[in-house]
């Protein structure tokens, strides 16, 4: 669906800002800028500010920022056009519906119709619980220890043991056996007709991001099988890339998640007060899980079962972790297997005990390996020393290799030098020699990040100080921003100082990916460095100018093409625009 930029604008606009964060984070106004806790990551000094002049807010802690486009997107991990039909109602902007297909009204409205079952199966199954027949279940839940709290909070339910009850409640809403068999609640038997899919079972609703109903899970009572089921895959419903309690976890202030195997686990957890415990939804880690965490957190500390199968999860599940940029540590739940048994009998200070205690994923690996070989005898630990080496040359970076051959040597008392030399064989023999990622030299790469940072404090500069622009626009152009980012921002600021309209939050608009948000936010929001005096900051200012276009005319240079005789004389007319820049006196009044 495509919309135009001046709707597009409109609802930004009807949206302040400083409104529609403050019912998320408490704001406290400091000189023309509000501030509070950033919602993005622990913190314990307010860094994130919110700016009414510019809508836009930034975090000067993590680097989050943006317009309320934004902020909605990162915080309700919503898509742009979700986060705009979400502000559009807020605001009471109706937003057209004519442009879209028929199909695709057609499955939005599907979309739509599944979930408000899932809601109404969500209600019933917590009334039923409440209910005299489903006392059993909810004697189960007590057992367990769960608070109705904590029942209340989750959603927990029960479905009756006839098979037919769910099923007759949706069909007097008005609801057809096609959307119920979709919706994944009902099923079909040819002697009996339609039939619930969850009968006689303890119900977990499982919910979205933004706690939206999108299937369950149900615990049978008794000796039936299978003992957990879960809702079939569905449009709204895909169990690779969802997790169970991330609706809550995404906003406890922990920089990392608790990863565990079982609803049970989760709810024992959170009722405990670690609210950042999430699991799998009765499948193994994906890629695609370790995307959706990897939207929240980079740490990520698996609390799976103690038995050999939690092992095997946890070891299948760190490397798939490490590839999506999230470091995963291990929690050991012996003597008890789980933990929600481990929270029964030890308490929660226990618990944070064990994870103070977590072992690095890898190192935990080589832990469960070195079960495999004597230790004791030379040639057992040579064997094991030679699997761990092989192990090593998995890291590709240099420098995180050698940081983990000196922990290996430390471990298990054997020669940073010695096991060096041997991961080199190892990798060798195995055919698993990688190219090493090597950092640039210490100039080089201070050059660069001199460059970029030199281009950020001048974009920041030009939003600040309209006097600034006009002093400058003569001698630099967007066109002396490197990368396609930076030129753009650069172009898109330069034509609203044309029209006489500088607006941030408006040029935010153009960008719709969220990482986009939040680069080009960190634009206008560098810190500059303190400077006591008018002199010192329009030094400062010069040099930052300066910078920029010297680089511009380098960059140009290394790419003139020979024949180039245009090419060249721009190149004439900008070390001539160099020259003047150098007389030029940059006032910052």
């Amino acid at each position: 669906m495509y919309y135009s930029d001046d709707l597009i604008e409109e609802v930004r606009a009807k949206n302040d800002i400083v409104d529609v964060i403050s019912g998320y984070v408490k704001l406290q106004k400091k000189g023309s800028s509000y501030f509070g806790l950033c919602p993005f990551h622990n913190e314990k000094s307010p860094s994130f500010s919110v700016s009414r002049q510019k809508q836009m807010y930034y975090c000067f802690g993590c680097g989050a920022g943006g317009n309320v486009f934004t902020f909605i997107m990162e915080y309700e991990n919503y898509t742009f056009l979700e986060a705009l039909r979400y502000l559009a109602e807020r605001a009471g902007v109706e937003l057209p519906e004519q442009d879209e297909s028929e199909e695709s009204r057609k499955k939005a409205g599907v979309r739509s119709t599944l979930l408000e079952i899932n809601k109404l199966a969500a209600q019933f199954y917590y009334a039923q619980l409440k209910d005299p027949r489903g006392e059993h279940a909810l004697s189960y839940l007590k057992q367990r220890e769960l608070s109705d709290e904590t029942i209340r909070a989750f959603g927990l339910g029960y479905s009756g043991k006839s098979g037919k009850e769910l099923y007759r409640y949706l069909k007097s809403k008005g609801y057809s056996d096609d959307i119920l068999f979709k919706a994944g609640l009902i099923a079909f038997n040819e002697k009996s007709g339609p039939y619930d899919k969850f009968w006689n079972r303890v119900m977990f609703p499982i919910m979205d991001a933004n706690s939206k109903v999108i299937g369950f899970g149900g615990r049978v009572m008794g000796d039936g099988q299978p003992k957990y089921l879960n809702s079939p895959e569905t449009m709204i419903f895909d169990k690779s890339r969802n997790l169970y309690g991330l609706n809550r976890a995404r906003t406890f202030r922990k920089p990392y998640f608790l990863l565990c195997e079982g609803y049970m686990d989760v709810i024992s957890l959170h009722q405990a007060g670690f609210g950042n415990a999430v699991a799998s939804l009765g499948t193994a880690l994906t890629s695609g899980h370790a995307s959706l965490i990897r939207r929240y957190v980079e740490e990520v500390y698996l609390t799976y079962d103690s038995d050999e199968a939690g092992t095997k999860a946890a070891l299948r599940a760190a490397p798939i972790l490490k590839e999506a940029g999230i470091t995963a540590r291990v929690i050991r739940m012996e003597p008890y297997k789980d933990p929600d048994e481990f929270i029964k009998n030890m308490g929660a200070e226990a618990f944070e005990e064990r994870i103070g205690k977590a072992r690095n994923g890898f190192m935990f690996g080589l832990e469960v390996l070195e079960k495999q070989y004597d230790m004791k005898t030379p040639e057992g630990k040579t064997e094991f020393m030679r699997e761990a080496a092989t192990r090593l040359t998995e890291f590709d970076e240099e420098i995180e290799r050698n940081n983990y051959i000196e922990a290996v040597a430390g471990a298990y008392h054997v020669g940073y030098e010695d096991l060096r030399k041997l991961v080199g064989r190892m990798a060798v023999q195995k055919g698993l020699a990688k190219p090493v990622v090597r950092a640039k030299t210490a100039s080089g790469r201070e050059k660069e990040n001199g460059i970029v940072k030199s281009q950020k404090i001048l974009l920041t500069w030009l939003i600040e100080e309209e006097t600034i622009f006009r002093q400058i626009e003569k001698y630099i152009k967007p066109s002396d921003f490197t990368g396609e980012l930076y030129r753009t921002v650069a172009q898109l600021l330069y034509e609203q100082y044309e029209a006489g309209e500088v607006n941030p939050a408006k040029l935010m608009n153009h960008f719709t990916d969220e990482e986009e948000h939040r680069e080009v936010a960190g634009l206008f929001h560098t810190k500059i460095k303190e400077l006591s005096t008018a002199a010192e900051q329009e030094k400062a200012l010069k040099e930052t100018v300066m910078r920029v276009k010297s680089h511009s005319i380098e960059e140009a240079t290394h790419n003139l093409e020979p024949a180039d005789i245009q090419g060249l004389q721009r190149l004439m007319e900008d070390k001539r625009a160099l020259q003047d820049l150098e007389k030029l006196h940059i006032s910052v009044n």
